[in-house]
């Protein structure tokens, strides 16, 4: 690892350049000027201000770093030298094995059906001791039975996810549909499932509350959704409080557990406020997306982005874009889309928008754009753009320090 979060010029940065894009932009692109695009880039600046934030907000719990949401493992491990920042939790079975080469601490935020992987992991007892796997029903469990036996095997760490969607009299299920275990009744009855299995052992406990650490409480344009949308995120973190405190006391008298892991970067300060929580699984904070520009909780900085190259001028108030259809997953929408960071005033076509190919733009400031310019995008979510890039350019004021490799770039596609 070439670079580190921790070093003493960046224990909590003050400049924020960010805040006047005439300046942040424009520096990028002297600072990549020999790179051409597409290509990503990461503002050490910018991340280690993220980083620190993300720490503030969450006011003493420690985070663990969701590896969806960064995909770069050199990022990975400099947030990971951050006092207050511990642990992995990884996506899928394959990478946290990949994971566990360099790291002891990793938790698979989501349940497997790798049954490669599941072999891989019950017959070392290297890995068996550093990764834990997540799970909500006795089908899990049988499965992990059916690729080899109790006897035949180390010993499977377990973290039992709880549900923690929010039942509204009013607006009926809001949050992920994941777990079917909802109350305390139904995750000791589980828990008490698994003490009695030969070959597991159940460590951790999860909740992920995505109706308010995923969700924009101020979405552009819509003042009384947005008011809607924080009182909901209100009346939700008071009823999850109460239960998840309560599960995790019935689940604490049949297992001694490790770890309480629940919120994401956008309830750091509701989670990180219960005392049953151990620790805060968090990562799309520390880059920044453009999603995040509509909660009123936080504004992070934009550390991470990527360059398009201008080819056409199909009008001279126009300018075309070489690729950009960039999509994020999630309900198909405009919030889905890439946004034009800059030049400032520059927008995309609502007919066409961001292709695969080409994506036209207009707006105050697009006559001026040339062929051979470049214009900086930022995507939705924070992960995926990992997977458009082979690597990111490390930016440290007016020069590219590292180039990092992201998944994709080490050969990795985990989903």
């Amino acid at each position: 690892m070439v670079f580190s979060l921790a070093r003493p010029a960046f224990i909590r940065p003050t400049d924020t350049p960010w805040l006047t894009p005439a300046s942040y932009w424009p520096g990028l692109t002297a600072a990549t000027s020999e790179l051409d695009p597409p290509y990503g880039v990461i503002s050490l600046q910018a991340l280690a201000a993220n980083a620190h934030s993300m720490l503030s907000r969450a006011g003493g719990t420690s985070i663990r770093v969701a590896s969806k949401s960064v995909r770069v493992r050199s990022v990975i491990d400099s947030v990971l030298a951050l006092p207050g920042f511990h642990g992995i939790l990884a996506y899928t079975l394959e990478e946290a094995i990949w994971l566990a080469e360099d790291h002891d601490d990793i938790a698979i935020a989501y349940p497997t059906a790798d049954r490669a992987g599941i072999r891989t992991l019950a017959t070392d007892a290297g890995l068996a001791s550093r990764i834990t796997l997540m799970v909500d029903s006795v089908d899990q469990l049988d499965l992990v039975d059916s690729v080899l036996a109790p006897g035949e095997r180390e010993v499977i760490r377990l973290c039992l996810d709880l549900d923690a969607s929010f039942e509204s009299k009013l607006f009926g299920h809001l949050g992920t549909y994941r777990s079917p275990l909802f109350t305390p009744a139904d995750a000791r009855g589980f828990a008490e499932k698994i003490a009695a299995r030969p070959g597991f052992k159940l460590v951790g406990m999860m909740a992920y509350e995505g109706q308010i650490a995923g969700t924009v409480d101020r979405p552009e344009g819509k003042k009384l959704v947005g008011a809607t949308v924080r009182w909901m995120q209100r009346q939700s973190a008071r009823e999850l409080a109460v239960r998840r405190a309560a599960a995790v006391a019935a689940v604490r008298q049949v297992a001694e557990l490790e770890f309480v892991n629940g919120g994401g970067t956008g309830s750091l300060e509701s989670t990180g406020a219960e005392a049953a929580v151990t620790e805060i699984g968090a990562g799309s904070g520390l880059f920044g997306p453009h999603l995040f520009d509509h909660y009123t909780r936080f504004t992070p900085a934009p550390a991470a982005a990527f360059a398009l190259s201008v080819v056409r001028k199909p009008a001279p108030q126009m300018a075309t874009l070489l690729g950009g259809g960039w999509i994020a997953s999630g309900p198909p929408g405009i919030d889905r889309m890439p946004v034009v960071a800059w030049p400032e005033g520059v927008k995309m076509v609502p007919r066409e928008m961001a292709g695969e190919v080409q994506t036209p733009v207009t707006g105050a400031n697009a006559a001026a754009l040339r062929v051979g310019d470049r214009a900086w995008l930022r995507h939705t979510k924070a992960g995926e753009l990992s997977e458009h890039l082979n690597e990111f350019a490390l930016v440290d004021g007016d020069r590219v320090v590292d180039m990092l490799p992201t998944y994709r770039g080490e050969g990795k596609a985990f989903l």
